[in-house]
């Protein structure tokens, strides 16, 4: 019988054929006992599942527990916040219960006074006991009163306050990630011209400096994120580590519809610091009253007690100037804060498209790696301005609303 080959190449082929069975036997036989271990297996992980199970099973029964998810971050919008601290706040409870501590010393002081008869008043030091304690309790309790609601208002203005910066915080952080976003792009780019010959060692070395920029950055930024949590929760009266969702709520950028003579106007009619020098001056007239009736004004009291009333006008006079400046100052930084969002955000589109340009001029060797990290900072620095311009335009809107009493 002829062969095609050589007795010696037919051998070789001999040899391969061997080898190949051999081997294809052995793989053959590890597939086959993988496939068996693997049916064997199969049973015993699911008994041992169902036994792990069963045991969670029984200690939960045993215990009446279950085995609770994750729990989500606890949604925060402005209105929650303020409601939260209107209800945990350690300053306002306190307020309140030095309010309600007032109310009862000062029942307790001048109850027998105001439980006496006319016809039992027969001296000014006894109808000052009746009708100028009456009127002193009646009043304090008013002011009490008064003075929660001043601590209530300003625990609002300090919530949304906390709250803003807690947002701004926030939004840094996520601008100074896009910054070091564009930062390792550059470094990216950098290094590719430099690999190809097209740039010199420098432009790496400063991409890899404005790099290590946005990374410290973002560090502090990322501190600034935990530190305005804590103040937020401490101001809020809760756990210092409680995470929150925040639910971003911007002021309407709506033209303000009053006069300033008008928001003064408004303020003068509802602030309570003008209800309690009002309050003053009542009881300084009835204290005159009193000593005319039951004594004479010509005497040393009678003079003092109308120079209190003086006093009490005086002292209505200056509130009102108060006020009155307080609101126009609230006026003007509302208008001021409003316009320097539409400069800031010019600013902000302006820096994006030099950073752009900067870039183009770059890739076709008309720009330095430093130019573009220069262009890139004052885009990043733009972008914070613009942010902050929006924060201290919802302060500004916060403290505008408080000026005028709401």
């Amino acid at each position: 019988m002829n062969f095609p080959y050589s007795s010696k190449k037919w051998m070789s082929i001999s040899l391969a054929a061997v080898l190949t069975t051999t081997l294809g036997a052995g793989a053959l036989t590890a597939s086959a006992n993988t496939a068996t271990d693997a049916a064997t297996q199969a049973p015993v992980a699911a008994q041992a599942a169902q036994a792990a199970q069963a045991s969670t099973d029984k200690v939960a029964a045993e215990t009446g527990t279950t085995t609770a998810p994750a729990t989500a971050e606890e949604e925060l919008t402005l209105e929650k916040a303020v409601q939260q601290a209107l209800q945990t706040n350690v300053t306002l409870n306190n307020a309140r219960l030095d309010a309600k501590n007032a109310d009862i010393n000062e029942s307790l002081s001048y109850k027998t006074s105001a439980d006496m008869p006319a016809e039992m008043i027969e001296s000014l030091e006894l109808a000052k006991a009746k009708h100028v304690g009456n009127a002193q309790g009646e009043m304090n309790k008013k002011l009490n009163a008064l003075a929660v609601t001043a601590t209530e208002s300003k625990i609002k203005l300090g919530a949304q306050q906390a709250y803003y910066n807690m947002i701004f915080a926030q939004d840094d952080y996520d601008l100074k990630k896009q910054s070091l976003s564009r930062a390792e792009t550059q470094l990216k780019v950098a290094k590719a011209a430099f690999d190809v010959g097209t740039k010199a060692k420098t432009d790496v070395l400063q991409a890899e400096m404005g790099l290590s920029g946005a990374q410290a950055a973002l560090t502090s930024a990322a501190n600034s994120v935990e530190v305005a949590r804590m103040d937020l929760n401490d101001f809020l009266g809760v756990d210092l580590q409680k995470k929150w969702k925040i639910v971003a709520a911007n002021k309407q950028t709506a033209p303000i519809t009053l006069t300033m003579e008008e928001a003064q106007k408004q303020a003068l009619s509802k602030r309570i610091e003008m209800t309690r020098v009002q309050e003053e001056l009542k009881l300084a007239e009835l204290n005159v009253k009193l000593i005319e009736e039951y004594s004479a004004l010509s005497t040393l009291p009678g003079r003092q007690a109308r120079n209190n009333v003086e006093k009490a006008k005086l002292a209505i006079e200056e509130q009102k100037r108060t006020i009155s400046k307080e609101v126009a100052q609230a006026y003007l930084n509302l208008n001021a804060a409003k316009q320097a969002i539409e400069f800031q955000k010019k600013a902000k589109d302006s820096a994006a498209e030099s950073y752009r340009l900067t870039n183009l001029r770059f890739e076709n060797g008309l720009a330095t790696t430093l130019e573009v990290i220069q262009a890139e900072e004052e885009l990043s620095d733009r972008e914070n301005q613009y942010q902050k311009a929006i924060l201290n335009y919802n302060l500004a809107v916060v403290n505008f609303e408080t000026a005028l009493g709401n």
